[in-house]
């Protein structure tokens, strides 16, 4: 027999089932231990003999989960748990993990709350079973449960419930604001009104605010994950940064979850899972994700515009790798780098599907309107393609051509060339603004978004000016290929020590470059290079820039039409 340790975990799009937090394996039948051997080619993947006559065994192993950052993503502190199933369970190769019926009990710590997306069978002291479930849907229903909690009812008086679950370090974080929640029940709406169907029979949103708990977004059929900033309801109007989160992960439900790329939806979870269908299923919810975000009032307009300003100016300025890499080529990132840091990702890219494709879905939203004199739009095409089947909670999947079937439904064009010039081409994707009636700016005032990522980050942004993000200590965390920083010989190992002699901070670097603007002399940096002091000098004289959205005078502006709440 052989045993699997869940590999590919859905919503990674990569084999990062945690198998090296796994320890003290343990097999037995008819209390007599079994011998187990792991797999010589596949870690994931453990042999045993079953004695003849045996009809049941038993395993046995705990996994130590990470106890700070630097060990994984931490998933347990003294106030809350993130209970996924996939790294508490082994399950038996040949079958279809949809096919394996399993009997989930948890036992948790002493009078702590718990939400999943699991149905309760039976609640005895601290320890709770739940409704038998096929392993697939185990995995996707996992538990977050703690001391401080509160549940809300954002969909009141339907048949179908949707409820946010908040999780929080301190109980003050509970506390929730008028206007949070209105949002948060606008965004429901605003969802429905686009889809018109939904693909579960409840839906629970997991939410932790702390400092503690790892961060996570992660989709779920009937649930997500996510983590915000402690302040996320307790300073409604400092908090906005990251408020796209349960848009972008509750979208997913219809788009990754219910309707899926064929080559994600494997038999088991210690296959390839292929996923060149990601410019679909994370671009066009990356799009939703701010859209949805606008309409329901999770941002204003302004912050809207704002973020899309910044994402424009990652392709028009931020990401010289669009020079030999395709928006499709990055559908392979999640295999190729896991999410571990890169030098030079601007360059070499990573997970470009994301933001990539979001701009590609705006270019499709502006033809739709130009095609059809503004009487379709892409919410036309997701109500289409994502709201059919109203209940249904299986899984339906979808090929490339499926994709420009529907959009054809919608409106006739050939909707493939226009697709694949942006999705395997080499082009300017902040043009998909221009579609939309506004043209990408740059000034030196820094956007409340640019000001917003600064903040939460300890960062100076001069990724538009002379080419990277510095951290408040001076360290570099990216160097922009080929930017005036980059041709000084600056990269991202290095530590900003002083700015024309002076020692370094945020302000006096901002100084330095406005005062370049009126002299010929290059900016002075004195930098640590491992153990080597030097200095770079950057011969920039063009001033702070940051992006900016503005009117296209005489063309129709599609993008605010894109942003109303409906």
């Amino acid at each position: 027999m052989t045993l699997l340790y869940p590999a590919w975990i859905p919503g990674h799009h990569s084999p990062t089932g945690p198998i090296d937090k796994v320890a003290g394996i343990k097999v037995s039948a008819n209390g007599q231990a079994i011998k187990w051997e792991r797999d010589q080619g596949d870690v994931h993947a453990f042999h045993l003999e079953v004695p003849q006559g045996v009809d049941e065994i038993n395993v046995d192993f705990q996994f130590l989960s990470p106890q700070n950052g630097g060990q994984g993503r931490v998933v347990m502190t003294p106030q809350m748990l993130n209970l996924q199933w996939n790294t508490v369970a082994l399950y038996p190769a040949g079958h279809y993990s949809r096919q394996i019926q399993v009997q989930p009990n948890v036992t948790l710590p002493q009078g702590w709350h718990f939400a999943t997306a699991l149905e309760q069978q039976s609640h005895k002291g601290d320890t709770v079973s739940f409704k038998a479930i096929d392993f697939e849907n185990l995995v996707d229903s996992p538990i977050f449960a703690g001391q401080h909690y509160k549940k809300v009812d954002l969909n009141p008086g339907a048949k179908v419930p949707v409820v946010l679950n908040v999780f929080a370090d301190q109980e003050k974080d509970l506390a929730i604001s008028d206007e949070g929640l209105k949002a948060h029940r606008n965004l429901i709406q605003q969802m429905y009104k686009v889809y018109g169907a939904h693909h579960y029979n409840h839906y629970d949103f997991l939410l932790a605010l702390t400092d503690k708990l790892g961060g996570i977004g992660l989709e779920h059929h009937r649930s997500s994950e996510n983590s915000g900033e402690r302040n996320y309801f307790r300073e409604w109007d400092k908090s906005w940064l990251g408020r796209d989160l349960l848009a972008h992960e509750f979208n997913h439900s219809w788009n990754g979850k219910y309707r899926r790329p064929a080559g994600i939806w494997t038999p088991t979870y210690n296959q390839v899972k292929r996923d060149h269908g990601l410019w679909v299923y994370e671009g066009q919810t990356q799009y939703w994700g701010f859209v949805f975000s606008a309409r329901s009032g999770l941002w204003n307009h302004d912050q809207a515009m704002d973020m899309l300003a910044r994402l424009a100016a990652t392709y028009d300025k931020g990401r010289p790798g669009m020079n030999w890499r395709t928006i499709l080529d990055t559908t392979n990132d999640p295999t190729i780098a896991q999410r571990a840091p890169l030098a030079f990702r601007n360059y070499q890219m990573s997970e470009d599907y994301y933001s990539g494709g979001q701009l590609i879905w705006l270019a499709v939203d502006a033809k739709l309107r130009e095609l059809s004199g503004n009487k379709r739009s892409l919410d036309d095409f997701a109500k289409a393609f994502f709201g059919v089947n109203p209940g249904a909670w299986d899984v339906l999947t979808y090929e490339f051509d499926d994709v420009i079937a529907s959009l054809n439904g919608v409106q006739k064009y050939d909707w493939a060339s226009f697709i694949n010039s942006r999705l395997k081409g080499h082009v300017n994707l902040s043009k998909s603004l221009n579609d939309q009636g506004w043209q990408l700016v740059y000034d030196d005032k820094a956007s409340d978004a640019i000001t917003a990522v600064e903040g939460r980050y300890k960062a100076t942004d001069l990724t538009y000016s002379l080419g990277f993000m510095v951290g408040k200590d001076g360290s570099l965390k990216d160097v922009l290929w080929d930017s005036p920083a980059f041709n000084a010989g600056l990269s991202p190992s290095m530590t900003i020590v002083a700015v024309n002699g002076v020692q370094f901070d945020g302000d006096a670097l901002k100084d330095a470059v406005t005062d370049a603007k009126t002299s010929q002399a290059p900016i002075e940096l004195l930098v640590k290079d491992f153990d080597q002091y030097r200095t770079l000098k950057v011969d920039y004289h063009g001033g702070l820039k940051y992006p900016h959205l503005v009117r296209i005078k005489g063309q129709k502006d599609y993008l605010s039409q894109v942003l109303k709440p409906r």
